[in-house]
């Protein structure tokens, strides 16, 4: 999950060089925060050591996760993104977010 969230935010950094220059400092670097901030929190979470921060940092990615495709959603509404690239990155955010929801399902069982 943490590999498949690297490759998400990859597929994001290389969405955006080709997005027009003005949208820098507004939607490219939200985008680039919310996605790199999935597979960050998946990590600390992990490195954590108890269940309950690790459910709450699994929280906070799915939260990123949900912030990225909402972006990713009005790139395609203004049509400023490659719109197979922007298709791909939506089926890699719903596959993450299924992995997200099963794990976050795991941690907050009774061990």
């Amino acid at each position: 999950m943490w590999k498949k969230s690297m490759d998400l935010a990859a597929d994001v950094y290389r969405l955006t060089r080709h997005m027009p220059k003005q949208e820098e400092y507004r939607i490219i670097s939200q985008m680039i925060r919310a996605s790199t901030s999935i597979p960050a929190n998946i990590a600390e979470g992990h490195g954590r050591g108890t269940r309950k921060d690790y459910a709450h940092f699994i929280s906070i990615a799915r939260g990123s996760l949900f912030e990225l495709e909402t972006f990713v959603l009005l790139v395609q509404h203004l049509e400023i993104g490659d719109p197979q690239h922007c298709a791909r990155i939506l089926d890699k955010t719903d596959e993450v977010s299924r992995m997200l929801n099963v794990l976050r399902t795991r941690l907050s069982a009774r061990p």
